[in-house]
């Protein structure tokens, strides 16, 4: 147990650094994949094309690649970022690819006729989305999304890629350090604490849109 409080400072260091992590992708990822997601709804194909190869490209290439490239290869033509702005911007890319399909999935079950009576009611297209369309469409998507968000929870621990002292990178550091499996048992814990957190929300998020059945 004394060995055991002796590492938590340090894991509970790294996993501060996951959670700025998790919670700034969160911030960026969500209203930018909502985003991409109403701007496929625009009839224009040019700007489909952008957005699929977008989609694809994120989706089809594994995340740890997309942090390599952002973080090693982009300084070879010139665009160099710190450690930790290129983890947030890697992350956000990527996740903001899949709330985008989420979040697509939920715009296309909404009833056409919805959009036409808020055109009788003079709604503009703003108040459209906001009161009307974007209330259903949270509802619908509330478990897939919190999916993926539970997903970023365990991606976040690819940081340590980039040499980012996060809660994985810590409990490796004293394992390697101390020839023991204990610090990765207790990130697992944290790990698994964090996930249930997570739980909590998407299910008092649930009920509190129970309304809309």
């Amino acid at each position: 147990m004394s060995y055991m409080f002796e590492i938590l400072p340090s894991l509970l260091n790294g996993a501060t650094m996951t959670l700025q992590v998790f919670s700034l992708v969160l911030l960026f990822s969500i209203p930018l994949g909502i985003l991409i997601a109403f701007a496929l709804q625009v009839h224009w194909q040019p700007l489909h094309y952008l957005i699929n190869i977008y989609i694809w490209i994120m989706r089809g290439t594994p995340l740890l690649l997309q942090l390599i490239f952002i973080y090693y290869v982009l300084p070879s033509i010139g665009v160099r970022l710190d450690r930790l702005p290129a983890a947030i911007i890697a992350f956000t890319l990527n996740y903001a690819a899949y709330f985008a399909e989420i979040f697509r999935g939920g715009i296309e079950t909404i009833p056409l006729g919805q959009y036409e009576a808020a055109k009788v009611l003079k709604f503009t297209p703003f108040a459209t989305v906001r009161y009307i369309i974007l209330p259903q469409v949270i509802k619908i998507v509330l478990p897939s999304a919190f999916n993926e968000i539970m997903s970023l929870v365990k991606d976040t621990s690819l940081v340590y890629a980039l040499g980012i002292s996060d809660l994985i990178l810590a409990s490796r550091t004293a394992a390697n350090r101390d020839a023991s499996l204990v610090p990765m048992f207790l990130a697992g814990a944290i790990y698994l604490l964090m996930i249930g957190l997570v739980t909590i929300v998407s299910k008092w998020l649930e009920k509190k849109y129970s309304y809309y059945r």
